[in-house]
């Protein structure tokens, strides 16, 4: 759908003004879509995004620091992300033994088995959601890197 259509506004200030309601517009529909294919796993997408993250230290841990870092939500509360998946058990928390002002995140072998469980679905997800062929998709990863220099 069209960002005219979607948000009946044919007007816009410039082009500029357009790219940058289309970038929200479109970021809400991705993550409107994310939050339901997530449901299923019981967590969300950030809660996604840590996991992931800890996958990829694994079997090394994280302090909050390094997952801060890396998140794609830069304005997520990790620690408030953390705990809850240590609630559903999806990871470890432990006091660093070297900096015990630190607290060192591991993920557990059930958070590893939800992201098995998802990676096995998660592709589809993705190539459903995209609609841009691969030039398009290089293209717009072009664009939208430039945007954040």
């Amino acid at each position: 759908m069209k960002l005219e259509e979607a948000i009946k506004q044919t007007k816009f200030k410039h082009e500029h003004h357009k790219v940058l309601l289309n970038l929200i517009y479109t970021a809400g529909v991705i993550n409107a879509a994310q939050t339901r294919f997530f449901k299923a796993y019981d967590i969300s997408p950030q809660q996604y995004n840590v996991l992931r993250i800890l996958r990829g230290q694994y079997p090394n841990a994280a302090c909050v620091g390094l997952v801060q870092e890396r998140m794609l939500d830069q304005m997520s509360n990790a620690s408030r992300l953390v705990e809850k998946l240590k609630q559903k058990k999806l990871l470890s928390r432990k006091e660093c033994k070297v900096d015990r002002r630190q607290v060192d995140l591991v993920i557990t072998e059930s958070g590893l088995s939800v992201l098995a469980e998802i990676d096995k679905n998660f592709e589809d997800f993705e190539m459903n959601l995209a609609k841009l062929n691969k030039d398009e998709a290089q293209t717009l990863n072009l664009l939208l890197d430039k945007l954040c220099e």
